[in-house]
């Protein structure tokens, strides 16, 4: 059986990380509440353009075979913008992001795609796609020391790789994989297509919702469009995708610190178990240990009286 000693020193180190912990869960939910408000007040617009988009979008399907209204089968090559975090100690936020984008991975390879470019934000999936080698796919861009506070200079650098790519032929398909913050507590990942747009897929842009009113919705004015509803589309594209990529970043970081939060309350819920058990254990040995004593302190005196 361990000594008081050692017990006693276990209990200060599991002591002092439960202090860790704590100060960390404290400052997430300090961060979360900050980031929150942050994704709330960058909806509004992501709303209105999606829904300009659609409405744009439905408008020129009926003009022309754009390739940003393509929904092709097969496609050579393919980019995927994948956001983690920086640090760790969230939990599985960061794996289920890279197990989501291995997934993605495979899908472009079943649909024939030979290459795949990879762009990384945050330093676990930098690290992670850069040390792992996946077939076809190599990493062209990585942003790392900002996934807690994402700015638009990223998502700028990101959107004009993504379009120039796309307009000139050099891949087919653009998806984003990110873990959207529903609330303080859950978080939920998505991977979104993000170009060639379909007027479905936009449908659907905002991902799960409690009802149809929260859907994109096309917009009911009519509009004429000068010189045509694709050139249009051509030029609100940009916008769109940098409008996209930004709030997935802010939607990230809330959710990073969500996932944080969560796990180091989980951390001390754990240690404070354990501290509970070594107390209890400190108690048995100490009250064995008092009791041993007693006995030999009374059996040496029960042998000097028979002396």
């Amino acid at each position: 059986m361990a000594n008081l000693r050692e017990i006693k020193k276990r209990i200060s180190s599991i002591e002092t990380t439960e202090q860790i912990t704590r100060t960390m869960e404290m400052v997430s939910t300090a961060k979360i509440a900050r980031a929150l408000t942050r994704e709330y007040n960058s909806e509004p617009y992501r709303n209105a353009i999606t829904d300009v988009m659609l409405t744009v979008a439905a408008d020129a399907a009926h003009e022309t075979n754009s390739p940003l209204l393509a929904n092709p089968e097969h496609y050579e090559s393919a980019l995927v913008i994948v956001i983690s975090s920086d640090r760790g100690l969230a939990g599985g936020f960061n794996v289920q992001v890279e197990r989501e984008v291995e997934k993605r991975l495979d899908h472009f390879r079943r649909h024939g795609a030979k290459s795949v470019e990879i762009i990384t934000c945050g330093r676990k999936a930098t690290d992670y796609f850069k040390h792992h080698e996946h077939e076809g796919a190599r990493v062209v861009m990585t942003f790392v020391g900002s996934s807690d506070n994402p700015t638009i200079e990223t998502a700028r650098m990101i959107e004009s790789y993504v379009c120039e790519g796309f307009g000139s032929g050099k891949f087919g398909r653009v998806d984003i994989v990110y873990t959207h913050a529903v609330n303080r507590v859950e978080q939920r990942m998505r991977d979104e297509r993000v170009l060639p747009l379909d007027p479905v897929v936009l449908g659907t842009a905002r991902g799960p919702r409690a009802n149809e009113t929260d859907r994109p919705q096309r917009l009911s004015s009519p509009f004429e469009y000068s010189p045509s509803a694709s050139h249009v589309l051509g030029m609100l594209i940009p916008s769109y995708v940098l409008t996209v990529i930004h709030q997935a970043l802010i939607d990230s970081a809330a959710a990073e610190q969500a996932a944080r939060r969560k796990a180091m309350h989980s951390a001390n819920e754990n240690a404070n178990a354990i501290i509970a058990d070594l107390k209890r254990t400190y108690s048995r040995v100490r009250q064995a240990s008092i009791t041993t004593e007693i006995n030999e302190i009374v059996g040496g005196a029960a042998a000097l009286e028979e002396y």
